[in-house]
Formats: C-alpha cells, sequence, structure tokens
C-alpha cells in the first residue's frame, strides 16, 4: 500500500538526514478519471486526491514531482488547473536536485522516494483516503 512507501521515505530522510522526500505523481488513471478524448483533457478529481494532493504541498519535507506523458500544450493546462487547486508541483518528468550519483545515473528516468503511479499499483479509488488520512495524522 502507498502509505508504507510515504512511512519508509519519511524514515529514510529522517535516518540519512534529508531534508525532503521527492513524490513523483501521474495524471490519469491516479489524480484525474480520465475521459479517453483527445482534445479535451479531463479534469474530474478521484475522491480525495484534492485534498491529500494540497495537505502535501504544504510540507516544506516533500517534492512533488508531475510524472506524466501528457503532451507539453496539455502538461501547461493542468499545471495551472492544478495551481488553482493549490497544488504545487515542483518539477515535470524530472529532479534536477538530485544529480548522478554512486548509486544511481538519473539522466533518463528521474529521482524520486514515493510513485502513485496507477500502472504501479496505485488504486486511485482507494488509495488517496489512506493518503489523506496519513497527511492529517503527519501534519508539523
Amino acid at each position: 500500500m502507498i502509505t508504507k512507501a510515504i512511512h519508509n521515505a519519511f524514515r529514510f530522510a529522517r535516518d540519512r538526514q534529508w531534508e525532503k522526500t521527492y513524490w513523483a505523481v501521474d495524471i490519469h488513471g491516479t489524480m484525474i478519471i480520465p475521459n479517453y478524448r483527445g482534445g479535451e483533457i479531463p479534469k474530474s478529481f478521484y475522491p480525495y486526491a484534492v485534498e491529500a494532493l494540497q495537505l502535501v504541498s504544504r510540507r516544506d519535507d516533500v517534492c512533488l514531482i508531475l510524472y506524466t506523458c501528457s503532451h507539453p500544450h496539455e502538461i501547461d493546462e493542468y499545471l495551472e488547473y492544478f495551481r488553482t487547486h493549490e497544488i504545487h508541483f515542483r518539477f515535470v518528468n524530472e529532479n534536477p536536485e538530485v544529480e548522478n550519483g554512486a548509486y544511481g545515473c538519473y539522466n533518463d528516468k528521474p529521482y524520486f522516494n514515493v510513485l502513485f503511479e496507477d500502472k504501479a499499483g496505485f488504486d486511485p479509488e482507494e488509495d488517496w483516503k489512506h493518503v489523506h488520512d496519513l497527511m492529517l495524522q503527519l501534519q508539523k
């Protein structure tokens, strides 16, 4: 479950004295309910997605990365749409804050600690509620 990944990310950050963790979030089938129509981007959030992502966006110890295959003009539209909901992504499909090192090369795959991706097992119908509740518990 995604909450285990979140707990692990915060534990690793604490143990390794990192200032923040990086969370990559997909759009379609993860935050937004897909409509499968070209030319009309869907804008219906899954239940608790907005509330959970707002809580995450307010944290100084989390950097949100939009992780999407959307077209550039769609990404611009989505970023503005998310901003109107007080959801703030710092990067899109990259993480320039983490450089290549002995343990990884991030030229083609951005570094992240937590992945919100329906194709990786994230269930937006159930998991956003768990994330929301956890973020409320962990508020600083």
